[in-house]
């Protein structure tokens, strides 16, 4: 299972939840290198206008109307994908849903809808591309992940419940990928908190509006890692961002310490001070897109507040260099050391 794309061939790639945020993101990315990309998402309207974002890009469109929880759905778009693209070489899930609320205020059909589509929905996109890639023994599957894969948080119970299932079942996968000695390869890219239109499309119980827990980064930042991750997936898991690997670190040394701290913080840090506008609606069901005729974009309302740029992520991509640079100044530092006890040696 190790290999790495030629970075000068195009590419047939499918992107799940490709009508917004990160998605939206990894589609334009991968358009700009001149990849074939198959679009699936619910809402028409966030499709159409991707649609032409890749197509002004450089690369080749097609857009699927698809609910990723709809197994049949997803396994007829791969194979319309590959009638009209070709052999799909690289599978980006990223499609979800979420409910901002207490655990005991989220219904069993509302926890239900939102594990099929976050965790279910990785499921049937990954099986729908395996069941072509494993045969030719060539392909990626890049699951987009979060930091709350491994730290739950108050107020996304549903949401962290998913992404934890997503972890654990792709490392069962990737398990059994390594036994087959397969060249299809399975990676995780885990993200920090993202600016996208998510906080104006779901379904939140809190009186305030939610927001994503600073810092934030743009989603470009998120696509950047997903698109290297899709070239090089050798690697098990690539993580994004300062908060990101902040949080991984504190959750495994001091898990109950930081269950403290986000019992204090995770409300108010998940929270605006912006009354929820009355009536609002949300995606849960339905794309809100299609119901307005809005598109929504790729950025959320935090653009004055997200970054565009992460130190950590270029030393995430390149971390051999990293390490080496790590090793050249420890080797360095016992070099002087040395030095300065033969110095000193001398002097006595």
């Amino acid at each position: 299972m190790r290999h790495s794309f030629p970075p000068h061939r195009s590419h047939v790639v499918v992107v799940t939840g490709a009508s917004g945020g990160v998605g939206r993101a990894c589609a334009r990315a991968f358009a700009a290198r001149g990849d074939r990309v198959a679009l699936l998402a619910r809402g028409r309207t966030g499709l159409d206008a991707v649609t032409e974002e890749v197509r002004a890009a450089g690369g080749t469109a097609l857009p699927l109307v698809v609910d990723v929880a709809d197994s049949r759905a997803v396994e007829a778009a791969a194979a319309e994908a590959e009638r009209e693209l070709g052999s799909i070489d690289i599978w980006v899930n990223d499609a979800f849903t979420t409910v901002f609320a207490e655990f005991t205020d989220i219904e069993p059909e509302e926890f239900r809808r939102v594990t099929e589509v976050c965790y279910l929905g990785y499921v049937y996109g990954t099986r729908a591309a395996l069941r072509r890639m494993l045969p030719r023994d060539h392909g990626a599957v890049v699951q987009v992940g979060s930091a709350l894969a491994y730290r739950g948080i108050p107020l996304q119970s549903a949401y962290c419940g998913a992404k934890h299932a997503i972890q654990g079942w792709n490392e069962a996968l990737r398990c059994e990928l390594l036994h087959r000695g397969s060249k299809v390869s399975v990676t995780m890219v885990q993200l920090p908190a993202v600016n996208t239109p998510q906080f104006d499309w779901s379904l939140t119980r809190m009186r305030w509006q939610p927001q994503p827990v600073p810092p934030i980064y743009q989603p470009e930042v998120a696509a950047r890692a997903v698109v290297f991750a899709a070239d090089h997936p050798r690697r098990r898991e690539y993580w994004v961002g300062g908060s990101t690997v902040g949080t991984l670190i504190a959750n495994a040394v001091a898990p109950g310490l930081l269950d403290r701290y986000l019992a204090r913080t995770g409300y108010a840090s998940q929270l605006t001070d912006e009354p929820k506008p009355p009536g609002s609606r949300h995606n849960l069901w339905q794309p809100l897109d299609g119901s307005q005729g809005r598109d929504f974009g790729t950025h959320g309302r935090f653009d004055e507040r997200a970054k565009a740029h992460t130190v950590q992520a270029w030393a995430s991509r390149h971390h051999d260099v990293v390490a080496l640079a790590g090793l050249a100044v420890a080797a360095g530092a016992v070099a002087g050391r040395a030095a300065r006890r033969r110095l000193l040696g001398r002097g006595g």
